[in-house]
């Protein structure tokens, strides 16, 4: 990445950050009021009998901050978001960092609120940001693990994503996949991994790495094959399912199989929302107030094509409906499951 990426990245990630902070000014002093009781009523449907962890929220990106596509829609709403998923029964969001330059924003939205936690890494797709300086690129991760122990969960986005080359070489991303596994061995953190048409590669790189990585993670996002599926769990390796793993017949049947012991639930915010194309749509129940214009924002109401932390409740109806248990029984089950790998201190 030559000077004047990096420059770039450096602005990005500080007018993020800028953004954030204001928006979470507004959040700390946030009281909500909703506009009809009937608007409320559909968020707290599910919060009085079950409980749920988001695993993988992108909550820095702009689209919370109003602006899509580098244009200011509406105000930021990221508090409004947030009070929306704890109406509707999250317990913790785990935000998902993706590069260095996420953390800065990724911890401002963390605040002193004990509910929500961050990954640290970096995306297959930005492993050249190690290059040229790979030493200072990997200390800086480690820095912000160390300021943040107690909100660092895992490590992470991280892994292979040969779908997107024209991001990062297959060779750069193989590198520093497996430098990063040193982070989840220093610090005895799991790993929060991404797998895009690079099955082979990425369970020959975490197989050799076995031994140093005895917290093991989870694949988030999985729309793979069941064998797949079978050989990640066979080695340790739990299955994050969101709107994306559940677009097609074909997902639906592999999901169905995977053991409810090894399942955790995500909506990669504000992307993988399940659209009504999709093939798991018809086990969706749960309908909340959208605006199809962005420049028709309220506060009570989501967007249109953007996910959202509460929505995590319709990729819990998808997996009762495709496999035909009962909804809280699952709900419980993948609540255990996010605990045991994540928060251990808090297993009953």
């Amino acid at each position: 990445m030559n000077a004047r990426n990096r420059i770039g990245l450096v602005r990005t990630s500080l007018s993020i950050a800028l953004s954030c902070r204001s928006s979470i000014r507004i959040h700390r002093n946030l009281t909500v009021s909703w506009q009809n009781h009937a608007k409320k009523a559909v968020y707290t449907t599910f919060s009085n009998t079950m409980k749920f962890i988001d695993i993988g929220a992108n909550l820095t990106d702009p689209m919370y901050q109003g602006i899509y596509n580098g244009s200011a829609k509406h105000e930021p709403d990221l508090p409004h978001v947030l009070q929306r998923g704890w109406n509707g029964g999250l317990d913790k969001i785990i935000i998902t960092v993706g590069t260095v330059f996420d953390c800065a924003p990724t911890f401002d939205i963390l605040g002193t609120d004990e509910r929500l936690y961050a990954t640290v890494g970096c995306h297959p797709t930005r492993c050249g940001e190690f290059e040229p300086d790979p030493d200072g690129y990997f200390t800086s991760l480690c820095l912000q693990i160390e300021e943040h122990r107690d909100k660092v969960v895992a490590i992470g986005e991280c892994g292979l994503d040969y779908d997107r080359l024209h991001f990062c070489e297959k060779d750069i991303q193989r590198k520093y996949f497996e430098k990063q596994l040193e982070l989840a061995a220093k610090y005895d953190l799991p790993l929060f991994l991404h797998c895009r048409n690079a099955h082979e590669d990425f369970s020959d790189i975490l197989r050799r790495n076995l031994d140093k990585l005895p917290k093991r993670g989870v694949v988030h996002t999985f729309d793979g094959t069941l064998e797949a599926a079978e050989a990640l769990i066979a080695d340790g390796f739990y299955i994050g399912i969101n709107g994306c793993s559940l677009k097609t017949e074909e997902n639906l049947s592999v999901v169905a199989k995977i053991p409810d012991e090894w399942i955790m639930l995500e909506t990669d915010s504000p992307w993988c929302e399940i659209r009504p194309s999709h093939a798991g749509a018809k086990h969706v129940k749960s309908k909340y107030p959208t605006v199809k214009k962005k420049e028709k924002w309220e506060p009570s109401s989501l967007i249109a094509g953007r996910c959202e932390p509460v929505m995590i409740s319709q990729v819990l109806e998808v997996l009762s409906g495709i496999k035909g248990k009962p909804i809280d029984q699952l709900a419980d089950q993948y609540y255990k499951n996010t605990l045991k790998m994540f928060f251990p201190k808090e297993q009953s």
